[in-house]
């Protein structure tokens, strides 16, 4: 399956998550929370495996992955030391459309995927056009000389919510990734251990 790129606000009706991290997909049109579709309104108790599958779709949709994509990435989790989970989640946050996003450049993933596409963000500079690429800690992320007054970005930076692990100068429009983040740093409404049974059933 692609990846999405339908109405977030769909999907965090079904998921009952907010997808952009802000809750903002819930206050938006007629203010509806219930879930999409004719019997939305009605309480549908999941199953043990409808609990695994909602966990790896609020993932795949927050972090704006394909299937594929989140499969590779939970691959390589499992082959590193620690927490298999908190791996898992640590690998998604060091994607530099994540980390643009996390630096305050855009005010959605997409947003920082779009710019990352278009060739406006310097990994140690150098051009990097690739959003799932894995940025290291201490790598410096900036903007391409002629898109440092870009106004979406300017206006996205006045309104971040910075994070300790990635920081990011608004004059010079650079930042380093300082280092990975905490587990507590991340969203708490994710359950990341349902997310590895539903991979190693």
């Amino acid at each position: 399956m692609s990846r999405y790129t339908g109405p977030n606000n769909k999907k965090s009706r079904r998921l009952k998550f907010s997808i952009l991290e802000n809750n903002k997909e819930f206050i938006k049109g007629k203010k509806r929370t219930v879930s999409p579709g004719q019997h939305g309104a009605k309480n549908q108790k999941l199953s043990n495996y409808g609990s695994h599958l909602y966990e790896k779709q609020k993932v795949r949709f927050m972090y704006g992955l394909s299937e594929k994509q989140l499969k590779n990435t939970f691959e390589k989790a499992t082959k590193m030391k620690g927490v298999l989970g908190t791996n898992l989640l640590i690998l998604l946050e060091s994607r530099l459309d994540n980390i643009v996003y996390r630096a305050g450049l855009a005010n959605t993933r997409r947003q920082s995927r779009q710019f990352v596409n278009h060739g406006l963000i310097k990994v140690n500079d150098k051009k990097v056009d690739i959003p799932s690429y894995n940025v290291k800690v201490g790598d410096v992320i900036s903007v391409k000389e002629k898109h440092s007054e870009n106004f979406f970005m300017k206006d996205n930076l006045l309104k971040r919510m910075p994070v300790e692990f990635v920081s990011f100068d608004a004059k010079e429009m650079k930042g380093k990734y300082e280092r990975l983040p905490e587990r507590e740093e991340l969203s708490g409404q994710i359950n990341e251990a349902l997310l590895v049974e539903f991979y190693n059933k």
